[in-house]
């Protein structure tokens, strides 16, 4: 079993990178979408400073993923995934608007030049509300940062606007008004066609396309359906092409916030199955519609039971902590995933044959 980081791209540094190794990480996953609007891609020589000027619609290229490659590389570690596609790549994929055709091609020239590049795991969440009404407090022990949803107690279900989806702006000169009701059987059909045209693709890449499920995981958020918010949703899922590249992200904290099922048998079905391509280590206190965020070993998932469940089953991939409390010092969020890749670590070496 490998231990890794998630790092967003601001956040993709050779000092980071070191950090990671420092904290017994040997792979990174990496975030290469611009959440908060930082403007910066990866530089393709791998220096301190990144510097390139993010672009609307831009397809990553093969000099820049070789470059991302080899800074990781560089630094002991391994490129193992990029996580989450940028809406200007899909966004009518989602919406099943007029440049759905266009941009089903573009995901594919991304998958190639994964497969190329040597980055096994493309993570997606085929959602258009994405992770929304997370609120921040100090929900962990000893009053640590961390985030909740509170259900009806938080932010106000308002309708998506046109020319935005995963809370992020698409096309600042969209008409007003919003997207409308999107529902169950046309959200499905949309990933059915997503999955139909692209994981031949990458089977031919040698890609996973590594799904994630919705958080929060209720059926509904603004106006928009939800696909995999029960665990048996997963298996409905990974059915429509049955391949070694439909896979799973696995959630631990998200599947825990989930209305119903049990978490340590879907742990032990899907990697019976050999359909997680990594992990997210989370843990939590609640379930939909409130629950919220919590070191490892303070919430509701029992992580020995957890991690025995993957190693009795041969899971051999990489575990990332997702987010993490912070921890009040003066670096907060490298305190806190120290913390976790300590945790994981701790847990690893106790509980799998001559892992040290």
């Amino acid at each position: 079993m490998k231990i890794g980081l998630g790092l967003y791209r601001h956040m993709l540094s050779p000092e980071n990178f070191r950090f990671a190794r420092q904290a017994g990480a040997t792979h990174i996953v990496a975030h290469w979408v611009d959440y908060w609007g930082t403007e910066k891609i990866p530089a393709t020589d791998g220096q301190r400073n990144w510097g390139m000027t993010h672009q609307q619609g831009h397809l990553w290229t093969f000099e820049e993923l070789s470059g991302l490659k080899k800074a990781v590389n560089a630094e002991g570690l391994e490129l193992e995934a990029i996580e989450n596609l940028d809406p200007s790549h899909w966004h009518d994929i989602l919406l099943d608007g007029p440049k759905k055709q266009q941009q089903f091609e573009d995901v594919k020239n991304i998958i190639r030049t994964m497969g190329k590049v040597g980055i096994p795991i493309l993570g997606y969440n085929f959602s258009i509300a994405g992770v929304w009404g997370h609120v921040q407090g100090p929900y962990a022990r000893g009053g640590a940062e961390s985030v909740g949803f509170l259900g009806a107690e938080g932010p106000e279900e308002t309708p998506i606007p046109k020319g935005q989806v995963w809370n992020m702006t698409y096309d600042p000169d969209a008409p007003p008004g919003n997207i409308g009701k999107v529902t169950s059987e046309q959200l499905w059909q949309r990933l059915k066609d997503f999955l139909r045209e692209v994981v031949p693709v990458a089977e031919k890449a040698g890609v996973r396309l590594a799904v994630h499920p919705d958080d929060p995981p209720m059926p509904e958020i603004r106006g928009t359906a939800r696909l995999v918010y029960r665990p048996a949703l997963y298996q409905r899922l990974l059915d429509i092409y049955p391949s070694r590249s439909n896979a799973i992200e696995f959630c631990l904290g998200t599947t825990a916030e989930m209305a119903d099922g049990d978490v340590y048998e879907t742990i032990d079905k899907l990697t019976r199955q050999r359909s997680i391509a990594y992990v997210h280590f989370r843990n939590v206190r609640g379930k939909v519609p409130k629950y919220h965020e919590v070191f490892l070993d303070e919430g509701d998932v029992d992580f020995v039971r957890a991690m025995r469940i993957y190693l009795k089953n041969g899971y051999d991939g990489v575990m990332i902590p997702d987010h993490t409390p912070q921890m009040t010092c003066a670096a907060p969020w490298h305190a806190g995933m120290a913390y976790a890749l300590g945790y994981m670590r701790a847990l690893i070496q106790a509980l799998e044959p001559g892992s040290r």
